[in-house]
């Protein structure tokens, strides 16, 4: 019984040795297959590592900060644009409300001859000159009655302030040839007073010319009385006035006139050998220098300049809110696409 079962079992093994040798890339198919089974398994992340999770975590981490950073930087220069903004046309507003005075002159070599208005009230004219370069000659006879070479004219008015008074003016012709220094030099008689000190007043306005073409002359002294300021000289002494123009342009287009004067004061000497009681007055008007000085407010406001800011600050600000738009787009992709990612590895751990 024994012998028939070892033969049997030897006849077996033969038959597998010859089927293993016939067919030997079967065998080692089948081991690949079972490698590739193997290798398709996924494994959970305890048993992959914990190396590429974690790196792909810190970038997607640093990705977020660098947006949200990005994000408030923007909201920061948005915020200081419109606090730009803001200021700009604060700014503007006030140089509307304070505009800058501008002082410029202008040089001529002629004026426009200037009206002299004198009120001598009981003295009189004795003589009246033009003179150059600064150059009066030695009195002849003072006190007594001389030559009259000015143009003149006696104008009765009354007076703008009481409308009942009447005033008597004397308006005299001044100096025009500023380059040449012409001067006018003017002489005047008080026989007798019975004040403690003698004056005389005068007036000064711009043109002696529009004062002749005036139709309505009495008119056109009680205007400039009430536009101009009045000076006074006094007795005993040779009073030298030095004008000078200033013209200063109104915010409705319109220009006024006035005169700044340097008054130089020299005591006259009276050589006349009898005492007397009257009162000699000279007086000397001439221009100080050749330049007009013009006076207007300018405002430095430009509002071109304002428009050009503004436009950039609301290109910026446009700019800003597109980049913050698209900022919180991508962050929301993001944290899309990291939470897609998480549930689809959760699922296959399950």
């Amino acid at each position: 019984m024994l012998r028939p079962e070892v033969s049997a079992s030897y006849q077996e093994l033969s038959e597998d040795v010859e089927r293993v040798s016939e067919n030997p890339t079967d065998e080692r198919e089948g081991e690949m297959e079972v490698h590739e089974d193997a290798s398709s398994v996924i494994l959970p992340d305890s048993e992959l590592g914990t190396t590429a999770p974690s790196l792909r975590f810190s970038k997607t981490c640093l990705k977020n900060v660098f947006s949200v950073i990005l994000l408030f930087i923007y909201l920061l220069l948005m915020a200081v644009a419109v606090f730009l903004v803001y200021q700009t046309i604060s700014d503007f507003r006030e140089k509307l409300k304070h505009p800058v005075m501008s002082v410029s002159y202008k040089e001529v070599s002629l004026y426009d001859a200037p009206g002299i208005a004198f009120y001598p009230g009981k003295a009189r004219l004795l003589s009246c000159k033009h003179h150059y370069y600064d150059h009066i000659p030695p009195l002849i006879n003072p006190g007594q009655p001389g030559d009259i070479e000015c143009t003149t004219r006696r104008i009765n008015y009354t007076d703008p302030f009481t409308n009942q008074t009447m005033k008597y003016a004397l308006v005299v012709q001044g100096p025009r040839d500023v380059k040449k220094k012409e001067l006018v030099f003017l002489q005047f008689h008080l026989n007798e007073t019975d004040q403690d000190f003698s004056a005389i007043d005068y007036l000064l306005f711009s043109s002696f010319q529009e004062f002749i073409n005036s139709p309505e002359k009495a008119e056109f002294m009680k205007d400039c009385e009430s536009s101009y300021s009045s000076w006074k000289f006094s007795g005993g002494f040779r009073t030298w006035v030095k004008m000078s123009l200033v013209k200063t342009k109104e915010e409705d287009g319109s220009e006024t006139v006035e005169f700044k004067q340097e008054t130089s004061v020299v005591n006259y000497i009276d050589q006349r050998t009898q005492p007397r009681s009257d009162q000699l007055f000279f007086v000397v008007f001439e221009w100080k220098d050749p330049f007009i000085q013009t006076v207007q407010d300018i405002i430095t406001a430009n509002p071109w300049n304002m428009i050009a800011l503004l436009c950039g600050i609301f290109l910026a600000l446009f700019k800003a809110a597109d980049f913050a738009k698209l900022s919180v787009k991508w962050m929301i992709k993001i944290r899309k696409r990291h939470l897609k990612r998480r549930s689809q590895v959760m699922n296959h751990i399950n």
